[in-house]
């Protein structure tokens, strides 16, 4: 095929009239001519006044009107101002095709601000809260209905999985738990050495330490590491699952995610949670009865004898009645977040951190309920 002779290897030329650069397009520019062009429009700068003619050009690319128009485009950001033309025939239509297709900048509408704005982002909200309530419920209902149904039916049972989540929620946190319930009872004894002493009454030492790990402190801080350890846990494992679709060809095989993901993980996390309370009450009094040997030299036969008199056991099992509360309402909000991932790795780190909040706020949120519960009975 000949070569038609009118198709002259085309360039630009830059010519200054009169404070006005002229920037002059001839011939036929292609591909091969891109990047030549583009260093020379990357020469000009603002505010002068720029005219792109291109009445001698007889055709150009896609890729030579998307140099043009983006070359007067940061022109005029810069506050030059500039214009193309002599654009015909078929050089003027590539680059209204061009225009066309750049994306075009979206403005965004500025914030409403005053009442009537603050009421409609409040009605929001609590329109999500009771959303995530209801979902929340929800996936509870589901929880104890495959319960129910794994109980009715054996067979349904995942035993090999809910022992693996035991020992990734519970045998592998013990570590973790005891050494904080220790330390905390170490700092009790240290600070309340500190302030009993002023009036005599070093020996309640051994109250305050007792009543505070077993009734509250030893099974909520338990709960609080479990909820940031373990909520995030189920949240991320699940969500994988469905970003990469494992949770739908579960489905098409016919199995039951509920039965499958839901009750190994709740069940597991009901069954260890207070086993974590019991050894992190064992931890706490252990560090309580050291630091008061040290700081007030009260031996560690005075210090049990002194826990058997002034300690009830309705302390260790009002605080060890909470835990399978708190193990449900963590890996409901876990295994919630995880099916509410999307299909981005953006959605998944968000949710993994909302579920960690959610679930510490929830542990909280139900130990002060229980508190005013058992204040009311008198327990």
């Amino acid at each position: 095929m000949e070569r038609d002779d009118s198709d002259e290897r085309g360039g630009l030329s830059l010519a200054e009239e009169g404070g006005e650069i002229r920037a002059v397009v001839t011939g036929a520019l292609g591909l091969r001519e891109l990047p030549e062009l583009q260093e020379q429009l990357a020469r000009l700068e603002a505010p002068r006044a720029v005219t792109f003619d291109l009445s001698d050009a007889q055709r150009i690319d896609t890729g030579i009107a998307w140099a043009l128009l983006r070359a007067r485009d940061r022109l005029a950001e810069a506050g030059a101002r500039t214009e193309i033309t002599g654009a015909q025939g078929a050089v003027a239509q590539i680059l209204d095709t061009v225009r066309e297709g750049l994306p075009k900048p979206q403005e965004e509408p500025a914030p409403e601000r005053g009442l009537r704005a603050a009421l409609v982002r409040l009605g929001e909200t609590v329109a999500g809260g009771a959303q995530s309530f209801l979902g929340f419920l929800g996936l509870l209902g589901l929880f104890v209905a495959r319960l129910l149904g794994a109980v009715v039916r054996p067979r349904e049972f995942r035993l090999t999985a809910l022992l693996h989540h035991c020992q990734a929620v519970g045998l592998q946190a013990v570590p973790i738990v005891a050494l904080m319930a220790f330390l905390i009872g170490v700092v009790l004894a240290f600070q309340g050495a500190a302030q009993l002493r002023q009036f005599g009454a070093e020996v309640f030492v051994v109250d305050l330490i007792a009543i505070s790990i077993l009734r509250e402190l030893g099974i909520l801080l338990t709960a609080i590491i479990v909820a940031g350890r373990t909520a995030s846990a189920f949240t991320a494992a699940i969500g994988s699952m469905k970003m990469r679709e494992e949770i739908d060809a579960m489905r098409t095989l016919g199995i039951d995610p509920g039965h499958a993901l839901i009750v190994p993980r709740v069940l597991a996390l009901v069954l260890m949670l207070p086993i974590l309370g019991l050894i992190a009450n064992l931890a706490g009094i252990f560090g309580g009865a050291l630091m008061s040997w040290i700081e007030l030299g009260i031996s560690p036969a005075m210090f049990m004898t002194r826990l058997a008199e002034g300690t009830d056991v309705t302390h260790a099992v009002v605080g060890l009645v909470k835990a399978p509360v708190f193990a449900v309402l963590i890996g409901v909000i876990g295994c919630r977040a995880g099916l509410g991932v999307g299909n981005t790795a953006e959605s998944l780190g968000r949710m993994t951190s909302s579920a960690v909040v959610a679930a510490i706020f929830a542990v909280i949120l139900a130990d002060a309920l229980f508190s005013i519960f058992f204040q009311q009975i008198g327990v």
